[in-house]
């Protein structure tokens, strides 16, 4: 258990050292979310500076998701048994240097194996700076609260990535490497001092290392495959039999897990529904924003011809209205509870897809862009918090990073996997004449398959809408009297009681 920051009065204020700890883990999380988004822009510098082929430089993208998705099953719960403290700090470091390799590497594998490891540590932190966050503020309106700014400092961070790397990409593509190393190693020095020690979690019957080993490895299999099927082909024995392989190994994993006495994930925590519609809705929600993004941003540079930072530019709006509801989002989660906050988030999702299919070669930013951006930054404001929330509240101190992990596992599959198939639809309807008119045209399945996977996402939201509500029924209650010195026979009365279904 995490020891005494927790504010005991919903109420009360938080101290500066309260304060200084949450902004700790939210620059953490605001680098994670940055490393994703701002080397996008940069990608075509690289490759010049570089001499990188097409097939390489996917992999600086790529290599960073795996070592992300891959490992974050087994970062949740090392937090858990090796100290949340103690896995953030370290992981916190590892980030810094890897950044600083990165922009002074002067070779594609080398660039590759820094993202790696970036995506690596990025897969500690983030489990472990969740589950600090849920261990030191209580459930309820503080955790509510702490939740709405930390998860709005991940989406800033996505958002601001794309106008950061469209300004320094302009300087040298190096200088998105290197960004992330000083606001790391600064977070770094402030975490020593403000990070609340946690207890390691009683390890006496030994760490699940077969679990740690399959469910790893079955992730790691599962990301590789899914970012590698749009080129080797979906269909393809390579793809097909790597698929039959993460079957197996999930198989073996979820075997192992319900048998062993210490398992990396304990598989009761899926039988809520809350929970499943949190990992799924998660899934949905970051995997249909990680394809529309894609989609756009090759919309407006190649179609349109804007510069990168004018593509920048143009999210910039989502970006803003994210950052400025970072501290309203716990009072509205408060009143009207996740799910109804979860599924207008999702309306908004559905509907800023659907309104981007509009698009043309000429459009009006402001009547067609600028509406769908807006929409897609109330989404984030309202959903990314709330998912959050609904994930870890009700949960053990002793399982938040186990459950950390597994929510972060389902955002980087599910965005792994729709980024993939959105690629396959864009693919399959490329066979025009190549004009613009036929580029565009091979746009809007994509669209189309995005905004389907946000508005399954908002069906399975919507089920957690149906709540019974408590009826009052009068039931007979049979109670027996016995005249014992008499030792007449019972007689049966009733009484009325009023229960609640």
């Amino acid at each position: 258990m995490t020891t005494p920051l927790n504010v005991p009065d919903s109420r009360a204020r938080w101290s500066p050292r309260l304060w200084g700890t949450l902004l700790v883990l939210c620059a953490a999380m605001f680098l994670d979310a940055l490393d994703v988004s701002m080397v996008g822009v940069a990608l075509p510098s690289i490759a010049d500076d570089l001499g990188l082929t097409t097939s390489t430089l996917q992999w600086i993208v790529s290599g960073y998701i795996l070592g992300y998705g891959g490992l974050l099953l087994l970062g949740g719960r090392a937090a858990d048994l090796l100290g949340r403290r103690r896995v953030f700090l370290i992981a916190l470091g590892v980030f810094a240097l890897a950044s600083l390799l990165g922009g002074f590497v002067d070779s594609g594998p080398l660039l590759i194996a820094s993202r790696f490891i970036k995506g690596l540590s990025a897969a500690f932190t983030a489990p472990a700076g969740l589950s600090i966050i849920t261990t030191t503020f209580k459930e309820g309106p503080q955790r509510n609260r702490a939740l709405s700014i930390y998860t709005t400092c991940a989406a800033t961070g996505f958002s601001m990535g794309l106008v950061l790397s469209g300004l320094l990409t302009q300087l040298s593509w190096r200088w998105t490497m290197l960004l992330p190393a000083p606001i790391a190693l600064i977070a770094l020095i402030a975490g020593l001092r403000l990070i609340p020690h946690s207890d390691r979690e009683d390890t006496h019957r030994g760490y699940d290392l077969p679990g740690a080993i399959t469910g790893t490895g079955a992730m790691l299999l599962l990301v590789f495959t899914v970012v590698q099927a749009p080129e080797a082909g979906w269909t393809s024995a390579r793809t097909l039999l790597s698929f039959l392989a993460v079957a197996v190994l999930l198989t073996v994993f979820v075997t192992i897990e319900r048998r062993t006495a210490n398992p990396l994930i304990r598989l009761g925590v899926l039988r809520s529904g809350s929970q499943v519609r949190a990992q799924l809705g998660a899934a949905a929600f970051f995997g249909s924003y990680v394809g529309f993004q894609f989609l756009v941003t090759q919309y407006m540079q190649s179609l349109l011809g804007w510069s990168a930072l004018e593509t920048a530019l143009a999210f910039l709006p989502a970006g803003v209205l994210v950052a400025l509801s970072s501290t309203k989002i716990g009072d509205v989660v408060d009143r009207f509870g996740t799910p109804r906050v979860i599924a207008a988030g999702f309306t908004s999702l559905v509907v800023g897809y659907a309104l981007f299919l509009r698009i043309t070669l000429t459009p009006s930013y402001a009547v067609v862009i600028l509406p769908s951006m807006l929409l897609l930054g109330a989404a984030c404001a309202l959903t990314f918090p709330s998912l959050n929330i609904q994930a870890t509240n009700g949960v053990d101190d002793d399982e938040q990073g186990m459950v950390s992990g597994l929510l972060n596992t389902s955002i980087q599959v599910g965005g792994a996997i729709f980024l993939a198939v959105v690629t396959a639809v864009i693919t399959a309807h490329g066979s025009g004449d190549g004009s613009r008119q036929a580029v565009l045209d091979s746009y809007r399945p994509g669209l189309v398959v995005v905004t389907v996977v946000a508005f399954a996402g908002l069906l399975i939201t919507l089920t957690g809408l149906r709540r019974r509500r408590p009826v009052q029924r009068t039931v007979l209650v049979a109670s027996s009297e016995t005249d014992r010195a008499a030792k007449a026979a019972p007689t049966t009365t009733a009484r009325k009681v009023s229960v609640r279904d």
